[in-house]
């Protein structure tokens, strides 16, 4: 393998013999080489790879395997070479608005004098400015360097690219005193950069769902709206049709929800649905090769990954050993995980077995299980009596993996939920039992908790679903968590009289209407538990026969069309819609079941709601002096119904050419007694600093502080903002912005 210093990949252009050799970086890897090869008998192999030409030094080792042992290579390195090069300074990315200076930079590498001309490529994309008493054309003696400059102003959002070309040229003028060579290879040398445009504002996804079953012709019409704060030309739309329930969640299977992945519970969303999507996959035999090795590869790293919020003790929790004590509900998600997932990949059994054993010691003598460790997921505590939901999630865990009826633990803890039933009023609750005395085939107690579970169903748009209160008027993580409960407990045992699979549609139907644009839902555990039961009916109700031929038709009377049979079924199709707002007319006909999806994409100003969280950024920094990091600090209050939240996330995104330090995220006015608001992690994904804190408590105000160095000059610059949510309910959240704290940069 081969670690990159300063590497830029790059390609050369084949010329003419009149023309120069012309190099384009536009690639910039970390690693150049990590290749997998097997060595003959003779102990010797050769291999050719093509060097990025630029100034690099790369280091690299290797290792082999064999039946006899492990061998380990010396390390070497390699210093690539050409006579000069260029290179730019550029923000990541920048809001429509924005100025910033672009900069390139010219190092020549040779032992004589040079004179380059230095181009920037015109573009629609941006308007360029040189700046004032700017020559672009300059000597450039040995181990010289110099740097050209233009002041870009982006006209379009997206992604933009910058191509800078650098040629040494011939000239009659001495530079200085010294004569003027052109190189004869390596005349010209150009580099790529992509920069993204984004719009001011926080994003907002908005997706519009239909299931149609036609048997002979369907139509809906799908209204995209917009609301009055939409930042001008921020709005896209699109819209794609599977033939499959599963097939969205198949596209997006490294990423499933817009949301960060930074502890031991949502680690699990990476491995547990891969699980059920192979299951019903291969039970369909719709597996492909590609799609396994996908799946499978995501199962390796997932487990490998879970291991490290592994307790000495065989317990798991979200932050591993830096919790103080395993946790009981996530170390029964584990179990069950790995349990399922040992039929695909290598899963040591001992792992299932010692957190079997570890579950089996927090059992009391009624049965229940005690609840041990943090439970960020607080949700679960389903009502008065926590320990049975927690115990009907652990036995139900249990029974998946087959342990039977009869085992001294699933016995005891079914013994328990008999008991204490009765005392349990919440609706997650009683699903969550539904589905635990399916699995265990208690036909009586099925009957007893779908009669009353029936009672509190809730009718929507041709759908059925439940809620935690009964007008519906919530819906968020938990409502898709109930319901999918529901649907996996009606799929996973004998037909119960009156809800066949019509009563069962139509709670797919609600289900489907849930669904993200990534094939996710709202959360970490209502997609786990909607992936699988959507699974289960998908394999209840597949047929290979059938065809259907969907017509979008737009409100100019645009018309785009989709065809979905056994073939294709599972292909995404999409195509990017150019009307918004309007109304959109579905057609789907034929026979069969499609899944046609509406997605839209757009950003408004962060809104003023501060009925769950109040919440308030600012930049401070010594301004006189350029290149100085600022300090943001965020204040952050809980102001929502509940005594406290969940895990709560901060995303803070830096302003346009600063980027976030995050090991510099500090918790200034914590108290030592209290473990609220603590920051239990901190990650980067793409620019924005990810924040999480253990919970907070209602009425309690915290203040954080963070760096952001700066890594550009940008002009004009736009505020940045900062969005706090509940990890676990996402309907409770906020947004603020913070601006740069000087009049002029």
């Amino acid at each position: 393998m081969f670690d990159d210093f300063e590497a830029k990949e790059s390609i050369s252009i084949a010329s003419s013999s009149n023309q120069p050799l012309v190099t384009i970086h536009k690639y910039f890897p970390e690693t150049w080489i990590w290749d997998l090869v097997s060595v003959s008998q003779s102990g010797a192999l050769t291999i050719s790879k093509t060097v990025p030409d630029s100034i690099t030094k790369w280091q690299a080792g290797s290792f082999c395997t064999s039946p006899v042992g492990f061998g380990l290579a010396p390390k070497t390195t390699l210093k690539a070479f050409q006579p000069f090069f260029v290179t730019l300074t550029v923000p990541n990315n920048v809001i429509l608005g924005e100025v910033f200076t672009l900069k390139a930079t010219v190092f020549n590498y040779l032992h004589s004098c040079i004179v380059v001309k230095v181009t920037l490529a015109n573009s629609q994309k941006f308007s360029a400015n040189k700046c004032n008493g700017c020559q672009y054309t300059k000597c450039l003696c040995a181990d010289d360097s110099r740097t050209f400059s233009w002041t870009i102003t982006p006209l379009v959002l997206g992604e933009v690219s910058i191509s800078v070309t650098a040629e040494a040229v011939q000239s009659l003028n001495l530079c200085g005193k010294r004569p003027v060579t052109v190189p004869q290879k390596g005349r010209i040398d150009s580099v790529i950069k992509k920069l993204q445009v984004l719009a001011e504002g926080t994003k907002q996804f908005k997706s519009y769902n239909e299931l149609l079953c036609p048997s002979d012709v369907v139509e809906k019409t799908v209204s995209l709206t917009l609301p009055k704060n939409v930042v001008d030309g921020s709005a896209k739309a699109s819209v794609s049709v599977l033939g499959d329930l599963m097939g969205r969640a198949l596209q997006n299977l490294a990423s499933l929800l817009a949301m960060p992945y930074g502890s031991g519970e949502q680690n699990m969303l990476r491995f547990a649905p891969n699980i059920f999507i192979l299951q019903y996959l291969e039970s369909t035999n719709q597996l492909t090769p590609q799609i396994r090795s996908t799946a499978l590869t995501y199962l390796v790293s997932g487990y490998q990954r879970e291991l490290t919020y592994k307790h000495n003790d065989a317990s798991y929790s979200a932050y591993g050993m830096d919790d103080a004590s395993g946790n009981t509900w996530l170390t029964a998600f584990v179990m069950k995980s790995f349990g399922h997932a040992r039929r695909y990949i290598f899963i040591d059994q001992v792992f299932v077995n010692q957190a079997k054993a570890w579950l089996g010691h927090r059992q009391q003598r009624n049965g229940c299980f005690a609840s041990v460790g943090q439970l960020f997921h607080t949700s679960m505590k389903g009502g008065v009596n926590d320990e049975v939901t927690l115990s009907a999630y652990i036995i139900a865990a249990m029974l998946e993996l087959n342990y039977t009826i009869t085992d001294p633990v699933v016995k005891k803890g079914l013994s328990c939920l008999r008991n204490t039933y009765t005392q349990v009023n919440a609706t997650y609750a009683k699903a969550l039992l539904f589905y635990t005395f399916t699995l265990a085939g208690d036909q009586a107690m099925r009957n007893t908790l779908i009669s009353q579970l029936n009672a509190k169903a809730i009718f929507s748009g041709g759908g059925r679903y439940w809620s935690r209160v009964n007008n519906g008027s919530v819906t968020d993580s938990l409502e898709v968590e109930i319901t999918s409960y529901v649907l996996l407990a009606l799929m996973s045992g004998p037909q119960l009289s009156g809800f066949g699979l019509g009563y069962s549609s139509s709670i797919v139907r609600w289900l489907s209407q849930q669904q993200n644009a990534f094939g996710g839902f709202f959360s970490t555990q209502d997609t786990v538990v909607a992936l699988q039961a959507l699974a289960k009916y998908s394999l209840a109700t597949y047929s290979p026969a059938g065809g259907v031929n969907v017509t979008i038709t737009s409100p100019s009377g645009v018309i785009t069309t989709f065809t979905i049979n056994q073939s294709n079924r599972l292909q995404y199709q999409k195509s990017k819609l150019q009307e918004v707002p309007g109304d959109y007319n579905v057609k789907a006909k034929g026979k069969g079941c499609v899944y046609v999806q509406f997605t839209l994409r757009y950003n408004i100003p962060p809104p003023p709601d501060r009925s769950s969280f109040i919440i308030s950024a600012s930049a401070s920094g010594i301004c006189r002096v350029p290149n100085q990091p600022l300090e943001v600090t965020i204040t952050v209050k809980y102001n929502g119904q509940r005594l406290e939240t969940n895990m709560v996330i901060i995303d803070v995104k830096p302003l346009s050419g600063f980027r976030v330090d995050t090991t510099s995220v500090q918790l200034v006015n914590s108290n030592s007694n209290s473990k609220n608001g603590v920051v239990k992690r901190v990650d980067q994904i793409g620019c924005n600093a990810v924040i999480y804190l253990n919970k907070l408590r209602k009425g309690e105000e915290k203040v954080y502080t963070l760096t952001i160095p700066q890594r550009a000059p940008v002009e004009k610059l736009k505020p940045a903002v900062v969005k706090v949510y509940d990890y676990y309910e996402t309907r409770e959240k906020a947004a603020t912005e913070y601006t740069f704290p000087c009049p002029v940069l």
